[in-house]
């Protein structure tokens, strides 16, 4: 998952930062709001983290805006301010969830849960499309009886994908959730990538539409069950 971290206190951002790679994110980082609302509107997160209180523009008027402008990216709000007006204000605004500093690492981790679920088709073992079924937590994927430790590349490719089923995702959007903001990888990495989980899930589930992305197709998923897929 692909995660905008907007917090002006260096110190507890990097400790954020190192909490949410070790999950297995992707994170980008800005201590800005005018830089946070400028990369809000122009690329795509699965979930923003944001301050209240931040230099150039304040992080309750990047909601309102980002949300005027019809985006439904899930935002969680990070604050020092502990006034139960601001709280309401910040969930009237479009917050999907409201964290008050200081808070334990734990209960952000079990918040980002709770609100990436909302409005997916998770059901309690997982993230499900036809026969096959991710956990984002644990990185498992399902096949029938059998259960796949993805690694953090593939997890990231796969959730995405099935996330969007039937929906082309484009090599960028795919190389965002990979990499984010960080230009070091290499050019044939996501086709690498893609390569491994058609060796697990088939040849046919993942489908290339030329000179565009890549696709999940849900057709060929459903026919995916035990022992493994055709």
């Amino acid at each position: 998952m692909r995660i905008l971290l907007v917090e002006d206190d260096h110190m507890l951002a990097n400790t954020m930062l190192a909490m949410l790679r070790d999950e297995q994110h992707t994170v980008d980082w800005l201590d800005d709001g005018q830089q946070a609302l400028n990369a809000l509107s122009g690329e795509h997160f699965d979930l923003a983290i944001l301050d209240l209180t931040l230099p150039h523009l304040d992080g309750l008027e990047v909601l309102e805006r980002v949300r005027k402008q019809g985006m439904r990216t899930p935002i969680i709000i990070l604050t020092a301010r502990s006034d139960l007006d601001d709280k309401l204000r910040g969930l009237d605004a479009g917050a999907d969830d409201y964290l008050t500093k200081p808070f334990a690492m734990a209960e952000l981790k079990a918040r980002i849960r709770a609100v990436t679920r909302r409005g997916t088709a998770l059901d309690a073992g997982g993230l499900s499309v036809g026969g096959i079924t991710l956990n984002p937590d644990s990185g498992q994927l399902t096949l029938g009886e059998q259960t796949i430790n993805l690694p953090r590349s593939e997890l990231q490719i796969l959730h995405y994908l099935m996330r969007h089923p039937d929906q082309v995702a484009t090599r960028r959007r795919l190389e965002e959730q990979l990499y984010g903001w960080d230009h070091g990888a290499e050019s044939n990495a996501l086709e690498v990538h893609i390569h491994h989980l058609r060796r697990r899930l088939g040849k046919t589930m993942i489908r290339t539409i030329r000179g565009v992305g890549y696709l999940l197709d849900s057709q060929q998923a459903a026919t995916c069950g035990a022992p493994s897929c055709p």
